[in-house]
């Protein structure tokens, strides 16, 4: 997992196109970057004893699932209602002036799902927060090593040499990464 978060931070110090271009020149690199995802699909049958529910998404693709034991309240969707999914996906690197700094890791998570009575729906947070220390920094030979939470130093090639003469020996990059989903049924309209 580690290897794969220092990769994206290698990203923030050696790719130009991914620097934000609010900062003023000489500040320390950074990005931000968000996605979001929006499905709907509608209930094409149900069947509430066996919990199986037929979904037919925006693409007309018919889907098939068992709504598991967890999903409250199933008893009140009914065909013709719509199923909601909204996925967000947020990255944000900083890398901040620091001395006797440590790599660290720390993650976070949060849930919510609806209340007896209400329609279906769940919420879910999941974000991932990292710092690297960085190393060293070759600007002749373009690389810069990062220390990573679990002691490892690994070595990088930057695309863009102007990212490494931002950073320093012993600054703190922090890298977040959010998750977040939202699942809702809203019922079908005019009811």
């Amino acid at each position: 997992m580690f290897k794969s978060i220092i990769l994206i931070i290698a990203l923030v110090l050696s790719a130009s196109t991914w620097a934000d271009d609010t900062s003023a020149a000489g500040d320390k690199p950074s990005l931000s970057a968000t996605q979001k995802i929006l499905m709907t699909a509608t209930i094409e049958a149900i069947n509430h004893e066996t919990r199986e529910v037929s979904l037919r998404g925006e693409g007309g693709k018919l889907i098939e699932i068992v709504a598991s034991e967890d999903v409250r309240n199933l008893n009140q969707v009914k065909v013709g209602d719509t199923l909601e999914v909204e996925y967000i996906q947020s990255m944000s690197i900083q890398v901040f002036a620091a001395t006797n700094t440590e790599a660290g890791a720390a993650g976070i998570q949060a849930g919510a799902r609806s209340e007896a009575g209400e329609m279906p729906g769940v919420a879910a947070l999941d974000t991932l927060i990292i710092s690297a220390v960085v190393e060293e920094i070759n600007l002749e030979a373009n690389t810069f090593k990062l220390k990573g939470p679990d002691g490892e130093v690994s070595e990088f090639t930057a695309r863009d040499p102007e990212n490494l003469k931002k950073a320093a020996v012993g600054d703190l990059v922090i890298i977040t990464l959010t998750e977040a989903m939202a699942i809702t049924v809203q019922p079908k309209a005019g009811e």
